[in-house]
Formats: C-alpha cells, structure tokens, sequence
C-alpha cells in the first residue's frame, strides 16, 4: 500500500519540474512512509511513497523493466495483487525474468506481456501508472471494485495525477476549487462514479483504465458487474461461499510485515478472523492477532439506540478467546475525540469533511494505533453490501420508495429532514445543491445500469436493483474512507469480501437465498456457523461504534459556539444561524443523539475545510 504520482505533458520539457514533483511525491509521505522515489523524463514525470508490505528489499519504486538496455515501461504501483505468484509463473512460462519477489514487479511486467489488458489478469486491490517511453503513453489503472484511490486532471498537452487530491494540490496547475456538482458529491452518500469533489478532478472509475497518448485520453471500462445465469440450489451456494472465503483470506494474509484483523465482534469480521486463525494455525504461524476499538466506560455505560443494540467489545473478546487470538483492545477516551487536531487530521486525510463526524475521527484514531500493533489489518468491510445486511433493505417500506433505501431511512431520522450532516445549512444554500433532484437523477442512473437477470419476478427485479445501488453507490464512500483514513498511518487494509469473484458469484444468488432463514445475511451466517461461537453467530448488525459520553457533545458546543460567535467565520454565509445557535442551547449534550451531533461535526469539518485547507467555493 503506497502513495503514487506523477505529470505527463507533450508540449513541454518536464525534465526540469523536479522541485513540483517533489511536493507532490512529499504530499503522500504518510501512504508510504518508508521510501520515497522519483522517475523523471522529458514529457513524463512518476513520483512514489511505499509503504513496504511485500519483498521489503526488493519492492523499491518507480520501477523500470529494461531490455537490451532500453526502458520498455515505468511503473508506480499502490494496492496488492493477490495472484501475483500465479503470474509470475506464468510470465516466467512466456519468457520474463524477474529480479525481486514483489508483486510490484509481476505488475510491471504484467504490463510489458499485454500492455493496457493487462488489468484483467490482475486480482485484488490496486492502483498504477504506466509510462512507455517507446510508445509515449501513460496508462492508469483502478482495481474492479474500486478499493485503491486514482484522481487525475487533464490539461490542454497531457495530464496530473495521485492517489489523493494533495498530490495533485501540489502542483499549481491544480487549484482547490468546489463547484455546486463538488458540493452534491460532499453532502452527499451515494457517490456517482468517477466524480470528484474539487471541481477541476476527476477519478478514475472502478473497473477502469485511462490511456494519455499524443492524441488524447482515452477511458475504456475492463470489468463490469454482470447478471448471469445462476445454477445453483441453496446448499451449493452455501459451500460455495465457504470455499471462495477460505480461499481468499489465506491468499490475503500473505505479507512480511505483521498483520492483523480488526475485529468488532459482528459475523462479517468475526468470520473473517476465524478464518484467519485456521489459515495461520494450518501453515504453522503464530495466532491471529486481534484488535478492537472502543471507548473508556461505553460497554458499561452502554445504551441502545436506533442502530446498536449491543457494544461491540464483550463480543469481540468472546471471539477472540473462541479462535486462541493475540488480542489488543485500543480505548479512546472522550479527550481524543474532543482534540480539533484528530478532527482535522481526519479531514485532511480525506481532503475534504464528511457528515459521519466522530465515527471519522474515531476511525482515524484506532486505525493510527493499530499501526503501531500491525502494518495490515484485515477488515470485514463489504459483507452487508453483498450479503444483503443493512436493516434498511429488510424494512418494506423503505425498499418500496423509488430512491436509495439508506436516503428514505435518512429522512426518517428526527432532525434530518435536510439530510445527514446538513441540518444546520442555510435553506437558499441547499437550494441551489437541490439534493432531492441529484438523488433522484443519480438514482434513475441505478436503474437503467442494474444488471438483471432474464425471468426476473417483481421482488427479484427490484432487490437485485438495491443491491446494485449499494455496491456502486453506497460502498464507494466507504471504501474511500477507509483508504484513506488508513494510509493517512501508513496503515494497509485489505477488505476479503470486496473479492470481485465472491461480489459476482453472490450478487447472482437469489434474493430469497440471502435470507433463506428470515434474516439478514442469511448465506454468511450459514457459511460459517460452525466457526463462530452462538452469540456472535445470532448478534443483530450493529453498525461502527459512536461515543455515548455527553461530554464529548458539550465540548462540541462550546467549539461550535465560538464560530457562531466569530464573525469572520467563513462557514457563517452557508448557515442557518438561528438554527445552529438552536441545536448549542442544551448545555446537558444530548449524547445519544448522533444526527444532530454530527450536524455540528460537518459545520465545524465544513468551517475548518474553508478556513485553513484553502477552499474556494464557486456557486
């Protein structure tokens, strides 16, 4: 897991721009804080911070394959290729040889074999660029689901691109501007595919590749979800998931650096740190290692609300304990989340605020303390997206409204009519955002893209539609987050169930498969019931944890309180003043109430965004 960058430009010689290519590499220093490299040409610039997973030697980037003294290609690489051993033999079968034992290497002469195809014979999770300086063409390549960040802007001779907006900052051709489209995307959680935030970027989209030539730019799509015709009875879909876990989780622990899984005590990370644990105990490793986030007094202190039944941490010890787990629980305690520096690490992580508020800086936090435990951690992100989890697609009414079922759950919400992270936004400011409109655009989007099946009935029809939505909609934003508030400490996740083989062969399941026995995530919990102690196996779905402690909301207000009271605040013209003095009257801090919290958490994130990241808003 790496930072990459890097400039084409055909009417200029770039060969002098070192100093430029170097801010934009040192923009990404925290993705790789290992090594750092440059590669600098005439019309081409590549820049590089690694974070050393695999072959720690060997790995260095950018990478050049040579040939009778010639350069035949430049790489810089970020993410994780899990077949890469399969290919290397096969690339070896073909004539290659190979001077390392990184995955980086069979990337690059991957490319030298098949040139821009060669992102389909490359599973797991990344993101390239390709120089050829016989053919002078730049390629950049995005994972299939989309996993590994590439943002990029075309110029009038060539193209800027990075991991992260901050590396294209770097540069000042790049300005941070935000248009009315950049501030739909902000305030919004349906991520529209290849839209960027800032005004003059765009991203690759998932399953993509973008070839620069002297003649242009050229996107081309490699991998799209399909619906295909399904075989299989109910049993066989059951094994078939068990067997394509194991598969995948073996082949994803794979590093030489220490390596771990976040555990919150729910089936999805708890099924993949069971199969983790047989993994390492059958290849004589030591035990998993385990880490858990929580907060100081919250199982103890713990009150149910409209999403969490139950805190996480008795269940993840439970399972720790069950698979013989090397277990760490890291406590924050109200001062870290009250810190406006862990705030604003998050945002600047992310380059931009976000409406989950503390569950941002919360996330932030523990994944910075689990580097200091681990260089990997595996997640269980994605499960509820292809398995069918979230409580909104089990609510009739929710999944009979023709829009994203997580928007008609939001509306729901007291407090949130606006829309999450958006109540304390003036009314003349959403106006012109008109967020119903983008949401049912973008959802008449959905449809017409739904990949079906012929023979549909009614139910079939619209479910296998939800779940297209959640995974080219919903999962984005938080595969985003979790790359990037995990690289911002050179932490590396890996995410087993985002497997684009497992994403295809489920989302073809029946409906009716993914809750055979009448509940949520019917097919994982009948995969790997003989893996998981019964607690675990029957907890609800309880989604990431947020702070209970009223203090934390009071701490909120009294910040809160001096931008109102500032009048060069910036966030001010965007705000309803009346209403964002109303929700800091209650000095007790309602703390259960996590909407209107983080109503105030964006105006802060969305006030910091405009007062020290530079923002300039364009209406």
């Amino acid at each position: 897991m790496c930072g990459m960058t890097g400039w084409v430009d055909f009417s200029c010689d770039l060969s002098q721009e070192r100093l430029i290519l170097d801010r934009m590499t040192d923009a990404l220093e925290k993705r790789g804080p290992d090594a750092r490299g440059v590669w600098l040409s005439s019309h081409a610039l590549l820049g590089h911070t690694r974070n050393s997973i695999i072959d720690l030697a060997g790995g260095i980037q950018p990478m050049v394959a040579e040939e009778d003294g010639r350069e035949l290609a430049v790489l810089s690489y970020t993410g994780e290729v899990y077949n890469f051993k399969q290919l290397r033999s096969e690339l070896e079968a073909r004539g290659h040889r190979f001077r390392t034992r990184s995955d980086t290497e069979v990337v690059l002469r991957s490319y030298v074999e098949w040139g821009a195809d060669c992102a389909e014979h490359l599973e797991g999770m990344f993101a390239f660029a390709v120089w050829n300086p016989l053919t002078e063409e730049l390629l950049l390549v995005r994972d299939r689901m989309g996993i590994k960040p590439v943002f990029y802007k075309t110029l009038p001779g060539g193209l800027i691109f990075g991991s992260e907006p901050k590396a294209l900052f770097a540069n000042p051709l790049v300005k941070r501007t935000v248009d009315a489209d950049g501030l739909r995307e902000l305030f919004s959680t349906a991520k529209t595919p290849g839209q960027s935030v800032f005004s003059e970027l765009r991203e690759v989209p998932p399953g993509h590749t973008l070839t620069l030539s002297r003649k242009g730019a050229v996107l081309r799509r490699y991998w799209t979800l399909e619906a295909r015709d399904y075989g299989h009875d109910l049993p066989t879909t059951i094994s078939t998931v068990r067997s394509m876990m194991e598969e995948i989780v073996t082949r994803e622990l794979v590093a030489d650096v220490p390596l771990c899984t976040a555990l919150s005590g729910g089936i999805d990370s708890s099924s993949i740190t069971a199969l983790a644990a047989i993994a390492r105990k059958q290849a004589g490793d030591e035990a998993v290692r385990t880490i858990t986030a929580t907060f100081v007094g919250y199982s103890e202190n713990f009150r149910p609300d409209d999403q969490r039944d139950t805190p996480d941490a008795p269940y993840a010890a439970e399972l720790a304990r069950h698979v013989g787990a090397d277990h760490t629980d890291i406590v924050l305690g109200t001062a870290d989340l009250i810190d406006p520096a862990a705030r604003e690490a998050a945002i600047i992580a992310q380059d931009m605020p976000t409406m989950l508020g503390d569950m941002d800086t919360s996330l932030y936090l523990m994944l910075r303390a689990t580097r200091e435990h681990s260089t990997v951690a595996l997640t269980g992100e994605t499960a509820d997206e292809i398995f069918g989890g979230f409580k909104w697609l089990h609510d009739e009414e929710l999944v009979g409204i023709d829009t994203f079922p997580w928007i008609a759950a939001e509306q729901r919400q007291e407090g949130s009519r606006k829309g999450q992270g958006r109540g304390l936004f003036g009314g003349d400011f959403l106006g012109k955002l008109d967020m119903t409109g983008y949401y049912a655009a973008n959802y008449a989007q959905v449809r017409a893209d739904t990949p079906h099946q012929a023979g549909e009935n009614a139910r079939e029809h619209r479910m296998r539609e939800l779940s297209y939505a959640h995974l080219s909609r919903w999962l984005p934003m938080l595969l985003d987050r979790g790359d990037r508030l995990a690289m911002a400490s050179g932490l590396e996740t890996r995410v087993p169930f985002c497997d684009h083989r497992l994403v295809e062969y489920v989302y073809n399941a029946p409906w009716e498969y993914k809750i055979f026995d009448g509940r949520e995530k019917s097919l994982l919990r009948a995969a790997t019931k003989d893996l998981l102690p019964k607690s675990v196996l029957e907890r609800p779905k309880s989604p990431y944890p947020v702070t209970q402690d009223p203090t934390y909301t009071q701490a909120l207000h009294r910040e809160f309180t001096a931008v109102l009271n500032d009048p060069n605040s910036p966030v001010l013209p965007f705000l309803d003043v009346e209403a964002a003095w109303l929700a800091v009257k209650d000095p007790s801090g309602v703390a259960h109430e996590w909407h209107s919290r983080s109503n105030i958490e964006m105006a802060l994130g969305f006030d910091f965004w405009l007062r020290k990241y530079g923002v300039q808003i364009e209406l």
